[in-house]
């Protein structure tokens, strides 16, 4: 991975989700608005009920433009393609609503806990 910094202490590596509204979503009506804001908060859920995201929620973002953040989220599953791939998935994302980036995030090993997140036995 470019621009791992090196660091005499151990990093934890996570996958940092983005999303930013999308272009359609100017055109779409408000009750589609509603519908796919919906439909995107129950597929983030079960995202995390299934493990892939850790934690997900909106940011408040209007202070940058054209696109402010609009929604931050952690995923732990060693894939940025395979998260971006979940997240395409969105109803939402499908729909223009939201567009979505997936970046890599690193911190100091053990600096997060998740406690809503599944955990494995």
């Amino acid at each position: 991975m470019a621009g791992v910094p090196q660091v005499d202490f151990a990093l934890d590596t996570y996958e940092c989700i983005v999303i930013y509204p999308g272009a359609a979503g100017r055109a779409l009506s408000n009750e589609t608005v509603q519908r796919l804001q919906a439909e995107h908060t129950e597929h983030m859920q079960a995202l995390q009920q299934r493990g892939i995201i850790l934690v997900a929620g909106s940011v408040d973002g209007p202070a940058r433009n054209p696109d402010p953040p609009i929604g931050f989220g952690l995923a732990r599953t060693g894939s940025v393609d395979d998260v971006r791939s979940v997240l395409e998935a969105d109803p939402a994302v499908q729909a223009g609503l939201y567009r979505v980036d997936v970046l890599t995030f690193l911190c100091p090993a053990g600096s997060l806990e998740f406690p809503l997140a599944k955990t494995e036995s």
